[in-house]
């Protein structure tokens, strides 16, 4: 079963990796209502299962509520077509307005099972994250890997590397860190079956406008 970004940024919440401030809407109304709450510029996204949305007008800026709710009026409706969707495209029937990030840098973190080695990998890379897959054919170098003990999980020296991998230094360092602990609980804690992905960005990594977001399955129980 697979869970939109708004449901996959709920679990890893609960696991204290940062996510920003956001709800669900599912009409242009109701977009509005959420953009004003947050205050601020905020992002509208369509809650599709495929990557790619914003080169294909599935995500939108908006400085306020007004442009919220006329984001979420062009998105809401559409068939979003991506490299991800079948041809016809994917019926938009949700968005997620959330928060926007002053964007400094973007860094990739993810973790997934490597089946070959019956294990989980943690992958990072300062590549950023919105291209990740032509960085992993292009430049697989540029994607540092960290497997999982079977029993013992990731250790504290492994997340460290991770952290020390991305160039973070100081308070950053730390809190780079600890988002790779938090992010493998998550994954090694949920009944997630393929990955997630945190993609994050800063002013400076020590403020918390981090943005995470994941494309987690879950096992359906039904």
């Amino acid at each position: 079963m697979k869970v939109h970004e708004h449901q996959a940024k709920a679990l890893l919440r609960a696991f204290a990796v940062p996510v920003p401030r956001g709800d669900v809407a599912t009409t242009p109304a109701e977009a509005k209502a959420v953009a004003a709450r947050l205050g601020g510029r905020v992002v509208v996204k369509a809650q599709v299962h495929a990557g790619g949305r914003g080169k294909a007008g599935g995500i939108q800026l908006a400085d306020g509520p007004v442009a919220a709710e006329a984001a979420a009026r062009q998105i809401l409706g559409m068939r979003l077509t991506t490299p991800q969707t079948p041809p016809e495209g994917i019926l938009v029937r949700s968005v997620l307005v959330e928060e926007a990030s002053a964007v400094a840098r973007e860094l990739y973190l993810s973790v997934t099972l490597d089946r070959v080695r019956a294990t989980h990998v943690a992958m990072a890379s300062q590549a950023g994250g919105m291209e990740i897959e032509e960085v992993a054919d292009r430049s697989p170098e540029k994607i540092l890997r960290e497997w999982a003990h079977p029993a013992l999980g990731l250790a504290d020296h492994q997340a460290r590397r991770l952290a020390f991998g991305l160039g973070l230094v100081g308070e950053e360092f730390k809190q780079g860190a600890g988002l790779v602990r938090n992010l493998f609980s998550t994954r090694n804690s949920t009944s997630t079956t393929t990955r997630s992905i945190a993609t994050w960005t800063s002013r400076r990594f020590g403020t918390p406008t981090r943005r995470t977001r994941s494309t987690s399955r879950r096992r359906s129980t039904a």
